[in-house]
């Protein structure tokens, strides 16, 4: 028969376990929330120009539930909170990085001290680099199969706890200010320091699949390719679906039965992904980043921009420039 203590404890432990299991279900909840308004950045990257590196100094993260399609590593020399990943919720703290797959859902988020606490910032650096950055020699040559396996497994998303290595810290600031040839050679001494890492979490779960089986089809991946290259000039149904040689009406059942969305919805989405971008900066005003991105008129920006992210254009300026 167990004692007093000993009920107490397994009281005491069952509770806690199911604080636990609570606490887990709620930030699931929120990731599914957030998943109704994902995005999809554009980034400025390209064969000619694979990598994208820059050092930020925020207030806080503010970037929205969004993907893109490359590869990103986002270093949080200061600042902690928690990252929304795919099906997931994993926490981060001073000294980690983060490395996202193409496609994978992600969203980094601070406490609400944050806001209320003049002294809390985040900062570090962020370098994107192309999906097909050596394509064939990671996947041809031997000396490049263990980096080749690490990127391979970054379609759930990677923490690592970058500690006081002090090469790793010293390349992960070096990148953002250097360029050409001597960036990349960086670039790819960081990747292989990355190995030696142990001490790593995975976000998304083991069978989680950020690439939908619309990008598998071939049919669709090029009607997805085309919408890429256009979307923020005027797209015609009669256009696209002549494109796929199918009538309008066959196309649009098509193009929601493997998507999830309407054409018009992907189209907005898309757009709205490249406003994040350019309202993240002082380059363009908000009228002309509405005809940039392709929309037909400033209310059907403002609109569309708050059906998405909850704020008008002007007010997720306003946060960014505050970050």
């Amino acid at each position: 028969m167990l004692t007093d203590a000993k009920l107490l404890q397994n009281t005491i432990s069952l509770y806690a376990y199911f604080c636990k299991i609570f606490a887990y279900i709620c930030a699931y909840q929120s990731t599914t929330e957030q998943m109704k308004k994902i995005l999809n950045e554009q980034l400025n990257i390209s064969s000619t120009n694979p990598i994208k590196a820059r050092l930020y100094n925020y207030k806080q993260f503010t970037y929205p539930w969004h993907f893109h399609g490359e590869f990103e590593l986002l270093y949080v020399e200061k600042g902690y909170g928690q990252c929304l990943i795919g099906d997931s919720v994993i926490s981060y703290s001073d000294q980690n990085l983060l490395l996202f797959g193409p496609e994978l859902p992600h969203c980094m988020q601070n406490p609400s001290e944050y806001q209320s606490n003049p002294e809390l910032r985040v900062n570090g650096s962020i370098i994107q680099f192309e999906k097909d950055f050596m394509q064939y020699s990671f996947s041809h040559y031997a000396q490049f199969i263990s980096i080749n396996n690490l990127l391979n497994e970054s379609h759930r998303g990677i923490r690592f706890s970058v500690g006081d290595n002090r090469k790793v810290q010293r390349l992960l600031k070096k990148i953002p200010v250097t360029e050409g040839i001597e960036q990349i050679i960086n670039f790819l001494q960081l990747l292989q320091e990355l190995l030696s890492l142990k001490e790593r979490e995975y976000g998304a779960s083991p069978n989680y699949d950020p690439i939908p089986a619309v990008f598998k089809d071939k049919k669709i991946e090029k009607v997805i390719a085309y919408i890429n290259k256009r979307y923020t000039s005027g797209i015609s149904l009669d256009d696209i679906s002549s494109y796929t040689a199918m009538n309008p009406s066959a196309f649009c059942r098509y193009f929601k039965e493997n998507t999830g969305k309407t054409l018009i919805e992907y189209i907005t989405d898309m757009r709205i992904g490249y406003a994040c971008k350019l309202l993240s900066d002082d380059k363009m005003n908000i009228s002309e980043i509405c005809l940039e991105c392709g929309f037909e008129s400033s209310a059907h920006f403002n609109r569309s921009f708050k059906n998405k992210t909850g704020i008008t254009p002007s007010e997720y300026r306003k946060k960014m420039m505050e970050a």
